[in-house]
This record gives structure tokens, C-alpha cells and sequence, in this order.
């Protein structure tokens, strides 16, 4: 096909409709070759864009094409998008090459945080500041001192590969909202140990830094993440750190990095151990919940104009009602 039939306007994800024609230009996500039942290789891959992702197949110049739609990469393909009642949503594409600049903003093809890296950089400042346990001070200025290598890698970590924060800069916006969460609920609860309960909330997740890694607006599991998985890297890295404190209490030692093995809540999701601790415990359920409210902003993006209803979603096991904007106004 000519390149130049593959100039057209942008389409959000969250905007196709069956049956509709496609000429955009998106990020991608995720490419796998495969092979059809004849032994011909096609392409499947995940496009997406700030309101979210849509499954693509390329049936066509496999080999040729290949290259072009790295993940990371930004593409323009011309295709038909179609919604099957058994296999689901699908965007059959004809064409696809490189988008150039110009063809395209970033803002529309990468997601962010919801407040600026600044601010949220303030507020984690605040929380280490507050904290008057020598040594708990010691290791989160270890781990997040500027300058520092971790700490740069913290900085610009995602969440997740999908299903909350998804994006760069969202390990902070989660990291931090969940140490905010433990810290307001410590008031609450005045037996628990706030500032090991916010330390280990700010630690609970470091792991990520070296089980995901981000090309342009991909993000893919490394290695260690598929291998070790974020709990097990989380924990050595905090044990590690720990190690180069001279005089570090061994039960403060063990009362973090139980949070850290424990997090996930449950064994069926990842965690080695259970939480068996006040402040355990309380890391585990503001983070569940952080996870899920996550989920709803990611919801909520790729609705279209006067819908309220998301589809079904595996991270709530379920679907997401959501008011309209005008009945917000309104209120």
C-alpha cells in the first residue's frame, strides 16, 4: 500500500466502534510472532494510546514489517476494527509503518501521573523528614537520596505492566500514596509503629525497579522480574541496604522486610509469607486498595463520552460504574 494512504487523524482506543475504519497512529506495547495453522507466520500485537490498548493482528509482510513495530515504538497503521461476540476486539490491520514527528502528540500516546513529579517528589521528602527512627531515616535516605541510582531508577519506574500506574513516574505516585494512606491511618490506629509501617509502605515495592523495564511507551518484564519476581528483588534489595547500616536492630530489620515479603496479602498471589504484623497488615490492605483505585482512573480514561459503565475488569472481578460528568457538576 502507498504510505501516503496511511496519513490521517487521530483515533483514541476508547473511541473505536465496530466495524470502523482506522488510520491513527499508537504506541506499541506488545509484539509476538505467530503462526497460522498453514505454517505462515502473522503478527499479534498490543497497540495503545493514552485511553488505553486494543489487540491488532497483521496478517500481511510479516518478515518485512517486523522491525517496524518494536515495543516502544510508535507506529501509523491503517486497518478495520471489529468486535466478535467470542473472540472479543480486534484491529485487523491492512498497513503499518514508523509514524513520523510531527504526526502525532506524546501526550496522547503515553499516560502520566495525575500531579506533577515535583510534587509528588515534595511529599515523599516530607514523609522522610518526619521520620526520627535513626535508622529507618538512614535507610530511606540510602534509597532515595538524590543523585543516587536507585533512586533515579524509583523515580521513573512504573507501577505495574497494566493494571494500575501503568506508566513512568507511577512506582512514585503508587509508592507514595500508599505511605500517605499508612501514615493518615496511623492516627487511627495509635499501637502501630507509623514510621516503620510508612517506611516499609515506601519500600514495599522497590523490587520493581529491576523486574520491569520501559522502552518509550512499552513496558516489559526483565529477566529477574520473570525469574525472581518484584517480592524476592524487593527484598534483597532492602536486605542488602540494610546490611550497610552499622548497628541496624535485627528486629526492626525483620519487622520490614516482613512487610516486604507479605505485601501481596495472600500465597495464591505472590507473597511468601502472609502478613502476621500490625503494620504488615496495614501496608497490605492500603496498597490493595491503591492498586484498585488505580484501576478505576484506568477505567475511567478509556470511556467513551456518556458511557458509565466500563466493561469487565480482572483487576476488580468485575466492572466499574462511574457517574456522569454533568451529574458531578451538578452535585
Amino acid at each position: 500500500m502507498e504510505q501516503q494512504a496511511l496519513i490521517g487523524t487521530k483515533t483514541f482506543v476508547r473511541d473505536l466502534a465496530d466495524g470502523q475504519s482506522v488510520d491513527s497512529v499508537f504506541v506499541v506495547r506488545e509484539r509476538a510472532r505467530r503462526q497460522k495453522k498453514n505454517g505462515e507466520p502473522f503478527l499479534k500485537l498490543q497497540l495503545g494510546d493514552v485511553t488505553g490498548a486494543v489487540e491488532a493482528v497483521l496478517w500481511e509482510r510479516v518478515d518485512e514489517l517486523f522491525e517496524h513495530c518494536c515495543p516502544g515504538g510508535v507506529v501509523r497503521v491503517l486497518g478495520s476494527f471489529s468486535v466478535d461476540p467470542k473472540y472479543g476486539s480486534s484491529l485487523t490491520l491492512r498497513a503499518l509503518r514508523p509514524a513520523e514527528l510531527g504526526e502525532y502528540e506524546a501526550c496522547d500516546l503515553e499516560e502520566g501521573p495525575a500531579h506533577s513529579v515535583e510534587k509528588m517528589e515534595a511529599g515523599l521528602r516530607e514523609l522522610i523528614g518526619m521520620t526520627q527512627n535513626t535508622f529507618l531515616r538512614a535507610l530511606l535516605e540510602r534509597f532515595f537520596a538524590d543523585g543516587s541510582s536507585i533512586w533515579s531508577r524509583w523515580r521513573e519506574a512504573p507501577a505495574a505492566k497494566r493494571y494500575h500506574q501503568a506508566y513512568r513516574h507511577g512506582l512514585l505516585e503508587h509508592s507514595l500514596s500508599v505511605a500517605q494512606g499508612v501514615h493518615s491511618l496511623c492516627g487511627t490506629f495509635p499501637e502501630i509503629d507509623r514510621e516503620l509501617a510508612v517506611t516499609g509502605a515506601l519500600l514495599h515495592d522497590i523490587g520493581k525497579i529491576e523486574a520491569y523495564a520501559v522502552e518509550g511507551g512499552a513496558i516489559e518484564l526483565t529477566d529477574a522480574g520473570k525469574l525472581q519476581g518484584e517480592i524476592a528483588l524487593g527484598y534483597y534489595l532492602v536486605r542488602r541496604e540494610i546490611e550497610e547500616i552499622p548497628g541496624f536492630p535485627a528486629d526492626t530489620a525483620e519487622a520490614l522486610l516482613h512487610i516486604i515479603l507479605s505485601h501481596h496479602g495472600q500465597l495464591e498471589h505472590g507473597s511468601p509469607v502472609v502478613p502476621c504484623t500490625r503494620e504488615a497488615t496495614l501496608v497490605h490492605m492500603v496498597d490493595n486498595l491503591g492498586g484498585k483505585l488505580g484501576s478505576f482512573d484506568r477505567l475511567e480514561k478509556a470511556l467513551a463520552d456518556g458511557e458509565r459503565w466500563s466493561g469487565f475488569d480482572r483487576a476488580l472481578s468485575g466492572s466499574a460504574y462511574f457517574a456522569s460528568r454533568d451529574e458531578v457538576r451538578a452535585a
